[in-house]
């Protein structure tokens, strides 16, 4: 079964099959949540959430997930037991490992992580013509669950239907391109880009998704990155420009390199081209919408 769903992704080498392996087990882990029925307390969303169910045509490393309604003493461990199960079930070898805090914090976070042999066996079954290496860095996938979300997101319910028919809840598109434009605007990495966050920018304006403003200010509201509940478009358009005019268009290149397949798509991205591009971001709200 995993062979024939990793053919339906036609890898050319060794590195596209690796990306396509890490989104089977990014989707069999939604599978295990679901039957754990994590998705009755819990939301998805980030980049995986667009990729797997909006064809954003990038892959993605991480599940981010948000719980629907603040609880502190929520726990991600029973719900990963169940998730194991689901691996287990398929035949695959995998470990989940729960991250322990060292300090206290509003987020729960685990690690999934293939075994190497089953990995290097499945590679070899669909890339027979690239020679494999014996032992391949091994598939690691953050879980990431944000305990006290920021109010004001609407969801969805959206299908699946490997390794089995299941629905997951996750943030609409207006709300994720809110909580993009959060990271994008406000990520802590100091002098790293994460170019992803571009990618995707550019990806939501061109599909024409209107952008929830308001669930964008209290999200940067909640991570003290904001002074008030709300935000004005001119003050939303002054950030961006500003992030624009600073950033590093060498390094927002070189990170979203690994993630896509033609690289053509970067050749015109220039400060130019987001600040124009930019002018067409349009609100969820808008006449038009």
């Amino acid at each position: 079964m995993i062979r024939e769903w990793m053919e339906e992704y036609k890898p050319k080498n060794k590195a596209e099959a690796q990306q396509a392996l890490r989104e089977i087990m990014q989707e069999i882990a939604l599978a295990g949540l679901q039957r754990s029925k994590f998705f009755e307390v819990a939301a998805f969303y980030g980049g995986t959430a667009l990729r797997i169910f909006h064809g954003l045509d990038r892959f993605s490393e991480d599940l981010y997930f948000s719980l629907l309604e603040v609880n502190s003493e929520f726990s991600l461990q029973p719900y990963l037991d169940g998730m194991a199960r689901e691996f287990i079930a398929l035949g695959i070898e995998v470990s989940v490992t729960k991250k322990e805090k060292t300090k206290q914090s509003n987020v729960d976070s685990a690690f999934l992580k293939s075994d190497t042999a089953w990995q290097e066996i499945t590679l070899k079954a669909i890339i027979p013509q690239e020679k494999i290496d014996k032992i391949n860095p091994a598939i690691k996938i953050k879980l990431e669950v944000d305990k006290k979300p920021p109010p004001g997101f609407q969801t969805e319910e959206n299908l699946l239907v490997k390794p089995f028919s299941f629905y997951t809840k996750c943030y609409q598109l207006p709300d994720l391109f809110a909580g993009k434009m959060h990271a994008l605007l406000f990520r802590k990495w100091g002098n790293r880009v994460k170019g992803r966050d571009w990618y995707d920018m550019e990806w939501y304006i061109i599909k024409r998704i209107p952008l929830h403003l308001e669930h964008l200010a209290v999200r940067a509201k909640d991570s003290g990155n904001w002074h008030s509940d709300t935000m004005k478009k001119e003050d939303f358009f002054t950030l961006l420009i500003e992030k624009i005019s600073s950033v590093s268009m060498k390094q927002v290149k070189e990170d979203v390199l690994p993630f896509i397949k033609d690289y053509t798509k970067l050749d015109i991205w220039s400060p130019k081209y987001f600040t124009d591009i930019a002018k067409l971001i349009y609100f969820k709200g808008d006449a038009d919408y």
